[in-house]
């Protein structure tokens, strides 16, 4: 495992910038300290053995990371990393100023679709990694993304955190876990 650190300071967050090398494929992942909570700074793209899809199931837009269902997401993250909780997510958001503002300030500047209200100003960099809905069809890559919360809603679904390229807000929801989402890896404290 590598790891590398910065300090920089951005608007009003100050940030500790670094790096993970996930031992199982030799990716290196940005990570990012926001508040008390260290996050990978980008959305997770390991290849499960099931579980798992390239949007398209083209190998094209793996820069998005993987699209992940419920059960995959859970142990999807490498050793020393968890997927966040429900209770994480809103830790988070609440750090960047609460659920109306918190999205713009999670998300990237560019690959959204236009209008894309993104200013990045927290570096978390969320991308547009669309979904992959229950029944197989794949939907909205440049337009939404959704992340999965490792915390359950019902015996079928399980809350995560959705970004919509036109608005600021971050919204929690909860959806089917056979759905196929976006998994940002937090790290174990």
């Amino acid at each position: 495992m590598t790891i590398a650190i910065s300090l920089i300071a951005m608007s009003s967050f100050a940030q500790v910038k670094g790096s993970f090398t996930d031992s199982r494929d030799g990716k290196v992942y940005k990570t990012l300290t926001i508040g008390t909570q260290t996050w990978m700074a980008e959305n997770l793209a390991y290849k499960a053995s099931s579980g798992c899809w390239a949007y398209h199931d083209s190998i094209s837009y793996i820069a998005y990371g993987y699209l992940y269902n419920w059960e995959t997401a859970k142990t999807v993250c490498p050793t020393g990393w968890h997927l966040p909780s429900d209770a994480e997510w809103t830790t988070l958001t609440n750090y960047l100023g609460g659920e109306s503002v918190a999205g713009g300030k999670l998300k990237s500047t560019s690959d959204w679709n236009s209008p894309n209200t993104g200013t990045n100003e927290s570096g978390f960099t969320a991308l547009p990694g669309g979904c992959r809905y229950d029944g197989g069809k794949f939907s909205s890559i440049g337009i939404y993304g959704d992340w999965w919360s490792s915390t359950e809603f019902d015996t079928s679904s399980a809350w995560g955190r959705y970004v919509y390229n036109c608005f600021s807000w971050v919204s929690r929801n909860y959806s089917s876990k056979y759905s196929g989402f976006s998994v940002r890896c937090m790290r174990d404290k």
